[in-house]
């Protein structure tokens, strides 16, 4: 990956800090794109000592709000000539109770889905103009457990909350299908992933009486953050998906989708209200 830029958004902590730890291996200029900016030079430094990578820098950036993403968007833009991979990594889930985010929109939705749709956005001539150029969406098997209503895309009043966990990551996969067939011919290939059940801080705020077997179940059956890593590590740096894109993946390989999932009515559905909800300019639509 030398001479590539790689940008990891989330990436101080889990599977995110894991992936800008092996891409820094390899050579690659990383971004790290967090709201923790704090928690994010942390990461720097320790990912600097251990790969001695000089080339590491951290960005302030809040998924949650429209106004961070483009402040965030402007700045890369401005700072970085190049864009070859850029990995929507983070992810929040909450429990029982919902929460807005500044914009009005449900936080979880806000985060996971709308906050990468946006930032694609305005990435995506930057991400063209570095072609061969690569997106990679960490979605999950999750989805299976739940639908996207597309009457309701704002689901603000959902009970219990961390069921939208589940929908934002259903609507990471119709967003990754539907961007690679508008980026076809492009050179930017975009897809999707589930980095397995993996024991990172997401879990942590399950609240009483569920804790204590997400506790068993994380140290029993669930990967590791460098486990978890590794499919989204080999769809940024694999040779062998060159030009590769509009699939789904699961430890390292190429997995099906519901029937459900694979809908493509439905994921052009989601996509044009989501341009809607973030408010997409005329000029920022350029996918």
């Amino acid at each position: 990956m030398d001479g590539k830029v790689v940008l990891i958004t989330g990436a101080n902590g889990g599977i995110g800090k894991e992936t800008a730890r092996d891409i820094a291996k390899r050579g690659a200029r990383v971004i790290l794109a967090c709201r923790n900016l704090d928690a994010a030079n942390e990461v720097k430094d320790i990912i600097e000592k251990e790969t001695g990578s000089k080339n590491i820098v951290c960005k302030k950036l809040d998924l949650s709000s429209q106004k961070s993403i483009r402040e965030f968007a402007a700045d890369v833009i401005k700072t970085e000539p190049k864009l070859d991979v850029l990995i929507h990594n983070a992810g929040m889930a909450l429990a029982f109770k919902g929460a807005k985010s500044e914009d009005g929109i449900e936080l979880t939705m806000a985060t996971n889905h709308y906050g990468p749709f946006l930032l694609t956005h305005l990435l995506i001539d930057l991400l063209k103009k570095s072609s061969p150029s690569r997106i990679v969406i960490v979605a999950s098997e999750l989805y299976r457990f739940a639908s996207v209503n597309l009457n309701n895309l704002n689901p603000i009043n959902t009970k219990p909350a961390a069921y939208l966990y589940y929908v934002s990551k259903y609507a990471n996969i119709y967003f990754a299908r539907e961007l690679a067939k508008r980026l076809e011919g492009t050179g930017v290939t975009a897809n999707s992933l589930h980095p397995g059940m993996i024991d990172t801080g997401i879990w942590r705020s399950t609240p009483w009486p569920l804790n204590y077997p997400m506790k068993l179940l994380t140290k029993g059956f669930f990967k590791t953050p460098v486990e978890g890593a590794q499919t989204t590590i080999h769809l940024a740096v694999s040779e062998d998906l060159n030009g590769v894109s509009g699939k789904y993946f699961m430890d390292c390989k190429e997995h099906s989708l519901s029937t459900a999932a694979s809908d493509m009515d439905k994921a052009k559905k989601l996509w044009e209200e989501s341009a809607k909800i973030v408010k997409l300019t005329e000029s920022e639509q350029k996918i």
